[in-house]
């Protein structure tokens, strides 16, 4: 069953997507923060991971697609990893070229907050990106999340140095912003 935002549907991947993000993954624009360059991420090593996920009712990680609810095209990935029971999280997103300043990563977004909120029951949230990447830092402030740690200097992309950024969003901070939902767990 796939999540569903206002302009976005958030499914898992299936195999007919490996292609899609064979090319979301190697396109140095839509990646904020890419760990190999140049990228050489090919079918066969996406194919690979794809087939090697093994079900679990205890995932601390999941992969989705972004489609466009309009066109039904896929938009982006977005993804959670490193979830640890109850406590904290970590997120990730691209979006295609074609998508950005659509608002569709803020809906995306949002619709992944809100599951890893009340579905999940996480404290935190945590995003990584980098200085040198506005438009990711734009979106995770506009959910509210705020810059807890910087190394200065730390990322060198595209012949500059950035700052590397850990941004987090605090339970209360969410449900602070979200009037429309109740956080129904304790207060620690």
């Amino acid at each position: 069953m796939a999540l569903e935002g206002k302009t976005v549907l958030i499914r898992e991947e299936r195999d007919e997507d490996m292609q899609f993000l064979v090319d979301l993954r190697n396109d140095l624009d839509t990646q904020g923060f890419t760990k190999s360059l140049p990228t050489d991420y090919t079918l066969p090593m996406y194919r690979k991971r794809f087939e090697a996920a093994e079900f679990s009712y205890e995932r601390d990680s999941a992969r989705f697609i972004l489609e466009d609810k309009a066109s039904g095209e896929r938009a982006g990935l977005i993804s959670y990893y490193g979830h640890h029971s109850r406590l904290s999280v970590v997120i990730g997103i691209v979006v295609s070229k074609q998508y950005w300043g659509t608002g569709l990563a803020f809906n995306a977004q949002e619709t992944l907050l809100e599951f890893l909120f009340e579905e999940l029951g996480v404290r935190v949230v945590r995003i990584f990106t980098n200085s040198g990447n506005p438009a990711a830092m734009g979106l995770a402030e506009r959910s509210g999340f705020k810059v807890c740690s910087r190394l200065r200097e730390a990322v060198f992309r595209r012949g500059g140095l950035y700052d590397n950024l850990n941004m987090e969003l605090l339970r209360e901070e969410f449900y602070d912003r979200r009037s429309d939902l109740t956080d129904n767990l304790p207060k620690i």
